[in-house]
């Protein structure tokens, strides 16, 4: 660990040419003991130019550390979190863009079944699409079950795998795209509300929505492909049902949800690549980490945040919402099912050398200057896992 923090730190050094301010966290660096984010001086505040400084430092941190506990699983193509594997077939397309690479998460179909059928379906599925650009992943699910593609565990074991392509494959965070075949698409109606805030774009394949919601898409542009006839479970029928529904979501917020509705004609289950067309309208779209609005429903595998704001665990519960915007240096909650909301803050995002207001219900309940630190830094990038999800502020709200 000590070689890997070492490396890390001169190469930020040379270039952010360190201030005085940061000695503390440079001599923290050369003999590191506790966490970073107990040390007195990561609690002291710190102005923007220094936030920036530090928060180079700390994504070169994050990544060191996760090079070395990553190393052996990448290497492998098996990522594991407690008693779940899960095994990755690897094709990679294209030059890298001066913005790194492209990530595709593509999960296969099969579910309830010999584990044979899952296996052969994996096998198929790393050859079934071929983007211009990027690294595309065929994950082989950890179960043999009908929801094998969404149930609890999964969310872990997703973001190990990005982590992994950021750090090894040199993968842009803000291009990873998820995508699923059968019962892959299965997975894509729940696995991209609930983890809305990892991907770019998404794209459902001939799946069944289940009971799924779609309002925590209002961020993430995301498509429906269904062959005409494929009515098994009527899933034909669910699919434009789905569809409309996007439609009225997007009608009644015209600044958000983003979607296409694809109805085959002619075609069952298997669309004849018809559908490969998706990977080339997901590439349009780029994530946004800190939209201006988010729409929050809590799915049943229950998370704590979600973009930039983050609730306490023991108040998650299926189907509890929250709505949240912010403008300018104004934040305003319309809808909360939560006494407790940790709101998360950077330059890019607000202006704060000024006061920020927040107004619950249009009821004004703080107004105050949010501290940057660099314990919050390091906290938000180690709970988001995601190098551009490093906030320097923070603002607990007890409603």
């Amino acid at each position: 660990m000590r070689k890997f923090l070492t490396i890390a730190f001169f190469a930020i050094a040379i270039v952010c040419g360190l201030n005085a301010q940061t000695n503390e966290l440079r001599e923290w660096l050369k003999e590191p003991s506790g966490k970073l984010s107990e040390q007195t001086f990561a609690k002291k505040k710190i102005s923007k130019e220094l936030a920036l400084e530090a928060t180079a430092i700390i994504d070169s941190l994050w990544r060191a550390e996760n090079a070395e506990r990553l190393h052996n699983s990448w290497r492998r193509l098996t990522i594991s979190n407690d008693s779940l594997r899960l095994a990755c077939a690897v094709r990679d397309f294209g030059r890298t863009p001066s913005d790194g690479r492209s990530l595709f998460i593509s999960m296969h179909g099969g579910g309830e079944c010999p584990k044979e059928v899952n296996d052969e379906q994996w096998m198929n599925q790393i050859y079934l699409y071929q983007p211009k650009e990027g690294v595309y992943i065929a994950p082989r699910a950890p179960w043999n079950s009908w929801d094998l593609w969404h149930r609890k565990g999964l969310d872990d074991l997703f973001e190990d795998l990005i982590t992994a392509c950021i750090v090894f494959e040199n993968v842009n965070p803000d291009k990873v795209y998820l995508m699923g075949y059968s019962a892959g698409g299965d997975g894509v109606w729940r696995m991209a509300p609930r983890m809305a805030d990892r991907w770019a774009a998404a794209s459902m394949m001939a799946g069944h929505p289940g009971g799924t919601s779609q309002i925590n898409l209002r961020n993430l542009p995301f498509m429906i492909w269904m062959g005409e006839f494929d009515s098994a479970y009527n899933r034909n029928n669910l699919a434009i049902e789905k569809g409309k529904g996007m439609d009225a979501l997007q009608s009644n917020d015209p600044e958000g949800y983003i979607h296409s509705t694809n109805i085959i004609e002619g075609k069952g289950h298997w669309m004849e690549l018809a559908d490969s067309a998706a990977l080339s309208w997901m590439t349009r779209y780029k994530r946004n980490p800190y939209p201006e609005k988010i729409v929050w429903r809590q799915e049943q595998v229950l998370r704590n945040s979600l973009y930039w704001v983050e609730i306490p665990q023991r108040e998650a519960a299926h189907g509890k919402e929250l709505i949240i915007e912010r403008n300018n240096n104004e934040i305003h909650i319309t809808k909360s099912h939560y006494s407790n909301i940790t709101i998360y803050l950077n330059d890019t995002m607000f202006d704060l050398k000024k006061p920020i207001k927040i107004f619950y219900k249009g009821k004004r309940i703080f107004k105050g200057k949010a501290k940057r630190n660099i314990a919050n830094i390091y906290e938000s990038i180690n709970k988001k896992k995601d190098p551009r999800y490093a906030f320097p502020a923070k603002i607990d709200i007890r409603l």
